[in-house]
């Protein structure tokens, strides 16, 4: 026989339905749905963050500097390629209404700006006012824009004074929409907007006072803007100076939804796993239902081969639409759900269609599909017209030969090339994927040892005969112990890995932080308000500790005489500035653990001590020349020691600290992080601000919540993706106990024959579903807890406890849905007549 025959018995077969392929469809098309949404999303802000990357910036490209303003040399060099520049001044600070005692203060985050901002996109204010309207000055005080937020926190409305440093401001519109928001990243405060000529005498924009000044260029038309920005780098980037273009708007924005879409499209994988699981099942357990038509069309001269193609035809029939329908459910409800996903965005996002993430969703669809169900097709070669039954029966397996298993094995490459591929971020692929393959080897043991321990407690349990029975069910040669605790021990590990590492991150937050992290920190102390501001922090006996630092920043630009990306890569402290330090001695709690510190009156060339874990992961030893740039001037400093820093106390900490006379005369401004009683917070905070308005204070608390807040939105994404998850391994679950009701009908007539009740029937299969979802969970928590453990000491380098609540959840949860399906799929076993049944299979 050949192709088209097959292709025709194949059809004529399919025209009878697809009832025995309802699991196999539902487990593609959620598994390919899940992926295909992500992806659409991913893409859909993507395109947003291409096609507005102007608006997006701010301008067609943005030349940045840390604690100063551009020089002549470096604003002339603006002024001469763009047509349009916008100066913006972006630094902390606290907004305070009120006077003396009753005063209420606030972090915000203040973007000062000139006339011609914004160059591109438009403010959105409430009143609808135009920005010249907003800022203009009325009764003598300049106007000023502030986050509803914020607004409503201090209780201003429109018209209400407050001031910022020494400078005071009127309350004129509210913010709703600031077109380059996205590219000031994550802050600590709400914002707050203001003239930068209205700052004059506020003493916010002292020498040395913590600023950053970004400069939005909108060039020409018809002017490319890459010579533009590599003429800029070329010139100007060992002052300092930063550069950003509209080709690579909010970088890390992009960054985040690039590598939080790679991670959900892996978890969707999972979901894809499961589905797996169900799809052999599902094959399996059709091809069982079609012995005699195997026979039949073996004993009319059809080759094992034709009987394969037959059915392989089906299979990759019913993939087709399986992948199709999930494709369609996972673009379509992106795109209804678009207003909510577009306003949960801080970016104006157009949900649409896009064709790589459907055609990456198909690409897993498909090869899902064909290494899950290749291996149960294999068992149709084996049929025999003589020995049919015996060689289909429940509990055959049958190697699938090695022409067919290297097919299998190439197949399951190519998922993991196409993953690894496609996400952007190996390492994050090959984590995943050896996460989801060590799971289902993980719970295949676990299910195999848990029908060992059924078989031999089965023993154990005379005069129990619900319980008997449900272990001898478990114990048997049946592989649905092994189906049930595939399908929902994968998507309750992921819920279990989910729930342990949120936990366990919200508690060393919560707990462990604040035993160590200081009250406040306080910033832009000039050095002439040091004396009084430790007077009165060390005068009062609330105060427990106080640290001070002198604070400069550099930009690292390079390593003995070779740019610093060159050697250290896109390490982070070669990103951007970083702050830096100075001291005559070690400061107090440091430790050295190689080389040594400069004498204290060392006068020589610039000497340098370095943190000892980023230098090892940068690759630098003792004796290294490092260049950091400071204030536009290059300064070569030697490593002459190395010391640990930790930067998880929320303490100061510096990677890099440098000899005085290195820096000496170079403005700068101190640093301090106090440690205060909680009741002591206010008044410190009162007396600091009111004697020096011009210091910022950050709550250490505030910044924790916000931290918090983002982490809880990344757990909510997982666990969503998740959840898709368990929604597959539920449909395995339910395809599987539809599969072995007709064996509970037999089973049940046979027990009712020898003198069981129905309770004790009922009781036994409730029994059996329940310790088999119990199994699952427990399974599903350890392996939840053993990668929350991995994740909290090696990639967050915190302490693990162990969380009982959502872990006894978990148990409970699959233990209830397997009971669930396990009675709804009992009802007519119970129902049936012995007599009816047993001369049914005689």
């Amino acid at each position: 026989m050949t192709l088209p025959i097959a292709v025709r018995i194949a059809r004529r077969e399919l025209r009878g339905g697809t009832r025995g392929f309802i699991v196999f469809l539902l487990c593609l098309m959620l598994g390919v749905a899940a992926i295909a949404a992500v992806g659409t999303v991913r893409s859909s802000i993507e395109t947003a963050i291409r096609d507005q990357g102007a608006v997006l910036l701010g301008g067609d490209a943005e030349m940045s500097f840390t604690y100063r303003f551009a020089t002549p040399e470096e604003r002339g060099f603006m002024d001469a390629r763009a047509a349009k520049v916008s100066e913006i001044v972006e630094f902390r600070s606290m907004a305070v209404v009120g006077e003396g005692e009753a005063a209420e203060r606030a972090l915000t985050q203040v973007k000062a700006v000139d006339a011609a901002y914004p160059l591109t996109g438009a403010m959105v204010f409430e009143p609808a006012l135009a920005p010249a309207e907003v800022f203009a000055p009325l009764e003598g005080l300049p106007g000023a824009a502030m986050d509803p937020v914020l607004a409503d926190r201090m209780g201003l409305a429109i018209g209400d004074r407050f001031r910022l440093g020494t400078k005071e401001f009127r309350l004129a519109a509210r913010i709703l929409r600031e077109p380059d928001a996205a590219a000031t990243g994550f802050t600590v405060g709400p914002r707050t907007m203001v003239r930068t000529e209205d700052l004059a005498g506020s003493g916010l924009l002292e020498p040395g006072s913590l600023f950053d000044t970004n400069y939005r260029l909108l060039l020409p038309d018809g002017v490319a803007v890459g010579p533009v920005g590599r003429e800029a780098v070329a010139a100007f980037r060992d002052s300092g100076m930063q550069w950003q273009d509209a080709r690579y708007g909010a970088p890390g924005m992009r960054r985040f939804v690039d590598r939080m879409g790679s991670f959900l499209i892996l978890v969707g994988l999972a979901g894809l796993a499961v589905g797996g699981v169900g799809i052999g099942a599902a094959v399996r357990s059709y091809l069982d239902g079609k012995v005699g038509t195997m026979a039949a069309l073996k004993a009319l001269g059809a080759t094992s081969g034709t009987i394969f193609a037959v059915y392989l035809v089906q299979v990759a029939a019913l993939a087709l639409i399986g992948v199709v329908a999930g494709l369609v459910l996972g673009a379509g409800a992106p795109i209804l759900a678009g207003p909510l996903i577009a306003g949960a965005l801080p970016i104006p996002v157009e949900i649409g269609l896009a064709v790589r993430p459907l055609a990456e969703a198909a690409t897993y669809g498909v090869l899902t599909a064909a290494l899950f169900a290749l291996w149960p097709l294999a068992r149709t070669r084996e049929v025999k017209a003589a020995a049919l039954f015996r060689d289909l029966g429940p509990g055959r397996r049958v190697w699938p030969g090695w022409r067919l298993s290297a097919v299998l094995a190439g197949i399951a490459g190519a998922l993991v090339a196409v993953a690894v591929g496609l996400s952007g971020v190996p390492e994050l692929a090959f984590g995943t994927l050896g996460g989801i393959v060590a799971a289902l080897v993980v719970l295949t043991l676990a299910a195999l040892a848990l029908r060992r321990f059924a078989r031999r407690m089965g023993h154990r349990a005379r005069g129990r005969p619900a319980l008997r029975l449900a272990l001898s069910a478990i114990g048997s040669p049946k592989e649905e112990a092994t189906a049930v605790i595939l399908s929902l021990g994968l998507g309750l590990s992921v819920l279990a890995a989910v729930g342990q590492i949120d936990t366990n991150l919200r508690a060393s937050i919560a707990r462990d932080l604040p035993e160590v992290a200081p009250s406040y920190f306080f910033v832009d102390i000039q050095p002439d308000q040091i004396e009084g501001f430790l007077a009165r922090v060390k005068g009062d006996p609330a105060v427990s500790r106080v640290d001070t630092a002198p604070m400069l920043r550099g930009v690292l630009t390079r390593i003995n005489g070779r740019d610093a990306r060159e050697v250290a890569g896109d390490h982070w402290v070669v990103r951007g500035d970083r702050g830096l330090t100075y001291s005559a001695t070690p400061p107090e709690r440091t430790r050295i653990v190689a080389g040594e510190w400069w004498p204290e009156d060392y006068a020589g060339p610039p000497l340098m001590s370095f943190a000892r874990e980023e230098a090892e992961e940068m690759g630098l030893k003792l004796g290294d020349r490092v260049t950091v740039n400071v204030l536009g001037r290059d300064i070569e400093a030697r490593i002459t020691s190395f010391r640990e820093v930790d930067f998880g106390t929320a303490g100061i900490g510096f990677v890099m600290a440098m000899n005085p006379a290195a820096l000496q005369g170079a403005p700068h401004s101190w640093i301090a992080t106090v440690y205060a009683a909680p009741e002591a917070e206010a008044a410190i905070l009162r007396d600091l601000a009111t004697a020096f308005p011009n210091i910022t204070a950050i709550r250490v608390k505030d910044a924790i919540d916000r931290v918090s807040e983002a982490l809880a939105a990344i757990a909510k994404a997982t666990a969503i993706a998740a959840g898709v998850t368990l929604l597959t391994g539920v449909v395995v679950l339910i395809g599987a106990a539809a599969a072995g009701e007709r064996a509970r009908v037999y089973e049940a007539a046979v027990l009712k024959t020898l003198g069981a009740t129905r309770g004790v029937v009922l009781a036994s299969f409730a029994l059996r579903s329940a310790l088999m979802g119990a199994a699952a969970g427990i399974v599903a928590v350890a392996f939840g807890a053993a990668a929350g453990w991995a994740v909290m000491t090696f990639v967050m380098e915190g302490t693990f406890r162990f969380e009982p609540v959502s872990a006894a959840a978990i148990v409970t949860g699959g233990a209830l849905a397997t009971l669930l399906a396990g009675l709804i799929f009992a009802l007519r076993p119970l129902a049936a007549r012995p007599a009816r049944v047993l001369r049914a299979r005689d």
